[in-house]
């Protein structure tokens, strides 16, 4: 048996991941469309690794339970990847949070339970968690550990005002997220981080870039310092290393990848100072 990297949501990020990180593994690719999942497959088999496809719902803690059995019908479990997600653009704010916030949450719970000792896994999260209004203590440290089946009850999460908002707060909570699963993930000798891009050159950036919110969007990337998006490549790249052996100092960490988006938010020529 080998050992498996599982990937959640497959798109341009996740599947360069995998890429880096995945020689002599099996791969296993899970998406909400089966469809997805079995092109990523391809590509990936095209490449010379060994993989399987599946359909899996993010925000079903049975569906995720069924890729995990499944997983470790083929080999240890070392490597998760959650990759998973929809945009402000492209789902309601009920479907963002459910699938964005308590999915991620859910499954890093789940994973927790399984993973291999050395593995380690990273979710993908977001520049926009930098970007919301400040939350207290409190409230940070209930995203961080509270359980995952009581956080859509949580007042200020269900009070979020619009599908960007609640993107904003789906992303705030990953990012704290790994770091209360960090302590729970050390219990079987495996590591959890988060990396927050900004915008990266996928297809569901494309769909921003040119969705209802495309002048925010075009605005930030001629603002931002680098001058330009990224890559996955580049995502995959810094994955690649605090999921490897000389990350092994490195967990209940998130790391911002944006350009320096985020600093020019605050700190530019139209800078929105922090209160």
């Amino acid at each position: 048996m080998s050992d498996v990297t599982v990937v959640i949501g497959p798109g341009g990020i996740g599947q360069a991941i995998a890429r880096r990180i995945s020689s002599g593994r099996h791969i296993l690719l899970a998406d909400y469309r089966q469809e997805a999942a079995d092109a990523a497959a391809k590509v990936l088999e095209n490449a010379g690794f060994e993989t399987t496809a599946l359909r899996a719902d993010v925000s079903d803690r049975a569906s995720i339970q069924a890729v995990i059995r499944k997983a470790q019908s083929l080999g240890p479990i070392k490597a998760l990847v959650q990759a998973a997600g929809v945009s402000p653009s492209q789902a309601p704010i009920e479907a963002i949070l459910k699938v964005d916030l308590y999915g991620t949450s859910m499954l890093l719970e789940e994973f927790g339970k399984v993973m291999a000792q050395g593995g380690s896994g990273v979710v993908i999260s977001s520049q926009s968690g930098y970007r919301m209004p400040a939350l207290t203590a409190e409230q940070d440290a209930l995203l961080a550990t509270a359980p995952a089946d009581a956080l859509l009850a949580l007042d200020f999460v269900k009070n979020v005002e619009s599908t960007m908002h609640a993107y904003q707060m789906s992303k705030r909570c990953n990012s704290l997220r790994v770091r209360g699963e960090a302590v729970n993930w050390a219990k079987r000798g495996a590591r959890i981080n988060s990396i927050s891009p900004g915008i990266i050159v996928t297809p569901l950036a494309n769909d921003e870039l040119h969705g209802e919110r495309a002048e925010f969007y075009q605005a930030m990337l001629k603002k931002m310092p680098a001058g330009r998006a990224g890559t996955p490549d580049e995502v995959a790249a810094l994955a690649a290393l605090i999921m490897g052996p000389e990350g092994g100092f490195i967990t209940g960490s998130d790391f911002l990848i944006d350009g320096g988006a985020t600093a020019n938010f605050y700190y530019g020529p139209d800078a929105t100072k922090p209160a």
